[in-house]
């Protein structure tokens, strides 16, 4: 039995609302590495899929983010694909299935999971809540509450996440 006085408060979640074929998600890559450094596991940072469909790639990679997590890779292979989004346009699915195999993952798996669409239902999830929350361009956070734009300028937007969390978490103590 435990002690729930003593139960740590659960992480402040920041939602990342992301295409993977959007240049302008790969520029926010930064900002996410930042806040993973300056919070690590205080701060909970959670890819959400919304690929638009300007980007012809973007729902396959979004299915194949989801094959990466599932074999203990997500945020890796993220950061791989977003690392070269202008790849991604040129080879689409075939490159995709390249980066899983860089990374040491199952590349056939991804390919099979492409075809079967084993992950589909949990990006068309994540891309109707996005539009439920009036989600219209990438990147867009949620926390705390607080939809931040990041589409058009990344501009101050760390900052401004920093300090809603910064909130969040002295609203534990």
């Amino acid at each position: 039995m435990s002690d729930p006085s003593h139960a740590r408060a659960a992480a402040p979640v920041l939602d990342v609302w992301c295409d993977l074929q959007c240049p302008d998600c790969r520029d926010a890559l930064d900002d996410l590495r930042a806040l993973r450094a300056r919070y690590g596991d205080r701060l909970e940072l959670r890819l959400r899929h919304f690929p638009l469909e300007k980007n012809k790639h973007s729902f396959a990679a979004a299915q194949a983010a989801e094959e990466a997590l599932e074999q203990g890779s997500g945020w890796e292979y993220v950061e791989a694909v977003l690392g070269r989004v202008e790849e991604l346009g040129r080879k689409g699915e075939a490159f995709l299935v390249e980066a899983a195999r860089e990374l040491g993952l199952d590349a056939e798996e991804f390919d099979t999971a492409l075809i079967d669409g084993r992950h589909i239902l949990i990006v068309d999830a994540d891309q109707a809540e996005g539009k439920a929350i009036g989600v219209s361009g990438t990147p867009t956070y949620v926390i705390g509450g607080e939809r931040l734009d990041g589409g058009k300028s990344q501009d101050g937007l760390r900052a401004r996440i920093e300090e809603i969390t910064d909130r969040l978490l002295a609203g534990q103590e």
